[in-house]
């Protein structure tokens, strides 16, 4: 039976669950918000009999929006004990209360605790209950004096490597097709030899070897790419360190077919050994 990697964040209101979400994500756990823990024991059973590897890690947030789901948490927790493979470790989340009534004071939010009160008094009240389970948590951080940033960098210490939260796509195009919307960096390279005008190359593409070791031969290509190389190994780290999560690259020729389908088939090989990678190609189709 494989192992599944079950985190449960959860902690005080406004103290930063919705911005751990997004770094579980980030790091490839399949993230559910909110759920009641009067389904967990459902949930255990689906994610025990599932083959998929989606759920090979996953993070689950409980919080007191459901207050009614409350009493039934500890309850649920034991269901994880009866499972074979499934051992969860639980990230509390805490904030000094003044810091927790600013942030819900620039939200212009309710504490789920006092929608018809005072903030302080839902935070107090939120505190108590969530006593024990901050006792059980294996996981504490203290978000108060924390950037979003210095929250990322805290989790993925703890359950995570920063080559996981950064993807690269490399992604080839046509010029006569209209740029890519999500495009992060795009390079043109209709300048080299075009496939297309010899004959027997002309309905193949860039993925056939003999067009290409055809675009790759070119003193002009061994001269582009070594440029490119050098301007991605200075720039990625950079995009990297400032959080990007993940990084688009296009390249594009006339008609997405030769060129750019070779060069960014050969790209993602070379960036592949330092980042997870991965090739898509927009217009290889189109043209037929």
């Amino acid at each position: 039976m494989k192992d599944i990697q079950v985190v449960i964040i959860t902690g005080m209101s406004g103290a930063g669950k919705t911005v751990a979400t997004r770094i579980f994500e980030d790091l490839g756990y399949f993230c559910i918000d909110n759920l009641p823990p009067t389904l967990m024991p459902k949930f255990i059973d689906l994610i025990e009999d599932s083959d998929s590897d989606k759920l090979n890690k996953v993070a689950l947030v409980m919080d007191l929006r459901g207050r009614e789901f409350f009493d039934s948490l500890f309850s649920s927790l034991d269901a994880f004990s009866k499972a074979e493979k499934i051992r969860p470790k639980i990230l509390f989340l805490d904030a000094k209360d003044q810091t927790l009534v600013r942030r819900y004071k620039e939200t212009r939010r309710s504490h789920p605790l006092s929608q018809m009160g005072r903030p302080i008094e839902g935070i107090r009240l939120e505190r108590k209950k969530l006593e024990e389970v901050k006792g059980l948590a294996q996981y504490y951080i203290d978000t108060t004096d924390m950037s979003p940033r210095q929250l990322r960098d805290r989790i993925i210490s703890e359950f995570g490597s920063e080559s996981e939260t950064f993807r690269v796509n490399l992604l080839s195009f046509g010029f006569k097709y209209g740029l890519p919307i999500d495009a992060d960096l795009v390079f043109d390279v209709r300048f080299l030899p075009n496939p297309y005008y010899v004959q027997h190359m002309r309905a193949r593409t860039g993925l056939d070897q003999d067009v290409s070791e055809y675009v790759l031969k070119w003193t002009e290509t061994h001269q582009f790419l070594g440029k490119l190389m050098d301007l991605l190994s200075f720039m990625l780290p950079q995009y990297k360190r400032e959080g990007k999560g993940q990084l688009v690259i296009a390249i594009g020729c006339t008609g997405g077919k030769h060129r750019s389908v070779a060069l960014a088939e050969w790209i993602c090989k070379k960036l592949s050994e330092n980042y997870p990678t991965n090739v898509s190609h927009r217009d290889i189709e189109k043209g037929k």
